[in-house]
């Protein structure tokens, strides 16, 4: 039981639910502290709210994910839930990591740019479905931010794009 404890203890520490109290004493004495210090410390969760939280927004995405398999052929509709239920399911990952946690990670060199296309691409596929109300650019939308979903997870996975790459390469390399 003491060796779970200490492999439960270990992994609050890596995803950082709990601050240490020097680590809080020394933030509440800096004065220059920026909006995300501030939002990150009025936003002090216990273990468990994180997980709740985590475990209902993830839900909630999923379920709209795979609803939105219900109005598949009817793109716009499919477009909002699709799109409403990434964005729940990228958020949930805020309630394990904190907020400012979750966006120096997605603003990180490695993977910036997947992190601007799956945003844009959902941008782009709410925009067509809400205001442009075209059914062909909002499918395409949606294609385009199916990809960006999978290059923008697989930029958490160590090589995985470059493992994709070039398979992509190799299987789509023909000469005429």
């Amino acid at each position: 039981m003491e060796k779970m404890n200490q492999a439960y203890e270990k992994v609050k520490m890596l995803v950082g639910m709990e601050m240490d109290e020097e680590a809080a004493a020394a933030a509440d004495d800096d004065a220059t502290s920026s909006f995300m210090d501030e939002f990150n410390r009025q936003c002090t969760l216990t273990t468990k709210q994180r997980l709740y939280g985590f475990a209902i927004c993830l839900a909630a995405g999923l379920t709209c994910t795979l609803l939105s398999m219900l109005v598949f052929f009817h793109p716009i509709k499919f477009g909002i839930t699709f799109t409403f239920g990434n964005l729940l399911a990228l958020g949930s990952t805020a309630f394990l990591i904190g907020p400012k946690r979750q966006v120096n990670m997605m603003l990180d060199p490695v993977r910036i740019y997947a992190t601007a296309l799956y945003l844009a691409s959902m941008i782009l596929a709410l925009f067509c479905a809400l205001y442009v109300r075209n059914k062909l650019l909002t499918l395409l939308a949606i294609i385009l931010e199916f990809g960006a979903l999978i290059w923008y997870s697989l930029s958490y996975v160590p090589f995985a794009r470059s493992m994709v790459s070039k398979v992509m390469l190799a299987c789509f390399d023909t000469e005429f």
